[in-house]
């Protein structure tokens, strides 16, 4: 039993000594570097250089939304909602000052004509002109017929290009762009260059298209919504080309800015609505575009 024992002792003696001294060299003041921490620079160099030796061509394109400018029409149920809703308020609330005031007036005028009245009450009031709060109503009643809303349709609402149409509906941005031999319509798109982000290549193909100069928008995360990749046709595949990826961004039109007189045909865009997009894409790029438009 002497020999297990001192063997144990022996043991736990070596890893006492030896937690001691690593303790005593991670407290010495020493900064401990970790081989992950020096090799995260040469691994994303390596990530950038493998993705520009990559034959895909990487590309960001944007999503920009222009939100609805007015409310939309109610439906028959919403219609009966807003009914009830309104005639639960009237029920349960309380009486405005103006309707107390209106019985103030009645309740005034009543005593007047049954002879009650005190004009001692209104001694305070004799150098003031007293306006009756069904005056107030008569000349409400007049600025009411007086005031003519706004139309709920524009001038623009059968010209896709305009900015101004479909007011309650919210709209996507189109633009024309050649490929290969023919032109589609895709949202705004740039090819990414090394040294910045995809989003930063998103923000770019907004920004450099001259009938959106004056655009401003908020971009939705700096990470993509979507992704289509489409490969080129068999002629005109290389070991270095074989298709396109792109990464969409979701973004909100905050100001439109000045709109431009003239445009150009290679700049040309189109404000649509989530139902007209098949009208004008391709249904495999359809396909991929409607996953992200969820609440659109």
């Amino acid at each position: 039993m002497a020999a297990p024992c001192r063997r144990m002792a022996g043991r736990s003696l070596l890893q006492f000594l030896s937690s001691f001294s690593r303790t005593s060299v991670s407290n010495s003041g020493f900064r401990q570097f970790s081989g992950t921490s020096v090799c995260r620079g040469s691994r994303q160099a390596q990530y950038v250089e493998e993705i520009a030796s990559s034959p895909w061509t990487l590309m960001a394109a944007v999503c920009l939304q222009r939100l609805p400018v007015i409310s939309a029409e109610c439906n028959p149920i919403e219609q009966q909602f807003r009914d009830m809703m309104i005639q639960m308020e009237l029920e349960k609330s309380m009486l405005s000052d103006h309707e107390l005031r209106l019985l103030d007036d009645a309740e005034r005028i009543r005593r007047i004509q049954a002879g009650e009245y005190d004009s001692d009450e209104e001694e305070d009031r004799r150098d003031q002109e007293i306006v009756l709060a069904q005056d107030l109503e008569d000349s409400w009643e007049q600025k009411l017929k007086n005031f003519q809303p706004a139309a709920r349709v524009s001038d623009s609402e059968g010209d896709p290009g305009s900015l101004q149409r479909r007011l309650s509906d919210s709209l996507l941005l189109l633009v024309e762009r050649p490929v290969g031999r023919e032109k589609l319509w895709m949202l705004p798109q740039t090819e990414w260059q090394r040294g910045e982000t995809l989003r930063e290549t998103a923000e770019r193909a907004l920004s450099s298209l001259p009938a959106a100069s004056g655009f401003k928008a908020t971009f939705l995360g700096n990470t993509p919504c979507g992704v289509y990749k489409y490969k080129l046709p068999r002629a005109a595949r290389t070991e270095s080309s074989v298709g396109t990826k792109v990464f969409f961004f979701k973004a909100v039109l905050s100001d439109a800015g000045a709109s431009p007189t003239t445009e150009s045909p290679e700049s040309s865009l189109l404000w649509v609505t989530k139902s007209e997009l098949q009208r004008y894409v391709k249904p495999a790029y359809l396909m991929k575009v409607e996953r992200f438009l969820l609440g659109f």
